[in-house]
């Protein structure tokens, strides 16, 4: 298992403003934390003593805003992983970052610091859209960070969220194309989701708006399959659209169920320790993060085999590439369920291609339920 790939994700979860549909530990910022910076140090070190070293096929800065730490603690951070862990040549170190004029300010530095690929929060751009998401930008700083972005990093993504209260396909069209206008590599697209103890949830069960229908749900989804297929990005995944090359390789980390560390409060780790994969979660407020020492900041616990295949079917089926059959036999020592396999492939919502088991576009909407019937 040594040859296995493996991320590092660091999670700084503090925000300049909490957008209402998130549902992410974050926190309001509240000055710079340096006592929870230097326990992301300290995890750093003690990951590295704890697994089997190899160089990181990934460094990912996500959040919360991990564009609020300064460019210098980025540097410490990418200077200690290579002193500790080295990087393959391709590895990709990336970084979540916000539109806004004060945060697209540092982009510089913060390649300067070894940030290789960036992706922007964006949401949409439509001034209207962006006040009902809670964004603390506008379309205008929205398109100016786009366009610093391509100037400064040759890998960028950003984000778009769909689905929103009373979305026409018309209105999603045109968000499509200002999107596309730009040339990006990556970009990803994200259904608006009402998630348990959001101040979304709260207003919908107010009546203050109501989700879209899932059939106009779908609609959008396909159209923005078709769409920006036909302008040259590949949905590789459900909610991730590329040129080739310009996939998320921290992410299929997760969806290839690699071996990723997790550290800062409430992160999740996957990791293979004495040919034994294991699952690990971080203490979830910062202040309590930081008081601790690794490793009482984080609760492991041993992986079930019948836990490792749900896990390997729910992530590798968002692949349009599909799990790979051979690694599944080898996990769960014996092939694919033969009837429900079958009868999906029958059905349409699955297919076999090169010994990869893959769901299509139709499937990939299934995809929880297809996850049961195969666990049968």
């Amino acid at each position: 298992m040594t040859g296995n790939p493996l991320g590092l994700y660091i999670h700084w979860p503090y925000c300049t403003r909490l957008c209402p549909y998130c549902d992410f530990n974050i926190y309001r910022q509240r000055g710079k934390d340096e006592a929870l910076f230097q326990a992301l140090l300290e995890d750093i070190n003690w990951w590295a003593n704890e697994i089997v070293p190899r160089p990181l096929t990934s460094l990912s800065f996500g959040g919360g805003t991990p564009s609020l730490l300064s460019p210098e603690q980025v540097a410490q951070i990418i200077t200690l992983c290579r002193k500790k862990f080295g990087f393959i040549d391709s590895a990709e170190i990336g970084m979540e970052a916000n539109p806004t004029d004060a945060e697209a300010g540092k982009l510089q530095a913060f390649a300067d610091a070894g940030i290789n690929r960036l992706s922007l929060g964006i949401q949409s751009f439509d001034n209207d859209v962006l006040k009902f998401l809670g964004r603390n930008h506008n379309a205008r700083e929205a398109r100016r960070a786009i366009e610093k972005a391509q100037n400064i990093f040759d890998n960028t993504s950003f984000d778009l969220i769909y689905a929103t209260p009373d979305q026409t396909p018309k209105h999603w069209r045109r968000e499509l194309e200002t999107a596309l206008s730009f040339n990006t590599p990556h970009i990803s697209l994200y259904q608006l989701t009402v998630e348990p103890g959001t101040a979304f949830e709260k207003a919908v069960k107010r009546g203050t708006w109501s989700p879209l229908p899932d059939e106009k749900e779908a609609t959008l989804y396909a159209m923005a399959q078709d769409i920006c297929a036909k302008a040259g990005l590949s949905g590789y995944e459900i909610s991730n659209l590329a040129k080739p090359g310009y996939e998320s390789q921290h992410n299929k980390l997760y969806w290839l169920s690699h071996d990723f560390i997790g550290i800062g409060p409430g992160a999740h780790s996957r990791v293979t320790l004495q040919a034994q994969r294991m699952a690990a979660e971080t203490i979830l407020h910062p202040r309590d993060y930081a008081q601790e020492l690794p490793p009482q900041r984080f609760f492991m616990e041993a992986l079930t085999r019948e836990d490792q295949i749900t896990e390997f079917l729910l992530m590798g089926l968002r692949l349009k590439q599909g799990l790979d059959l051979a690694r599944y036999k080898n996990l769960a020592g014996k092939d694919l369920p033969a009837k429900p396999r079958d009868q999906l492939i029958k059905d349409g919502l699955a297919r076999i291609d090169n010994h990869h088991f893959a769901l299509t576009a139709k499937g990939r909407l299934l995809l929880n339920t297809i996850v049961l019937e195969l666990m049968d």
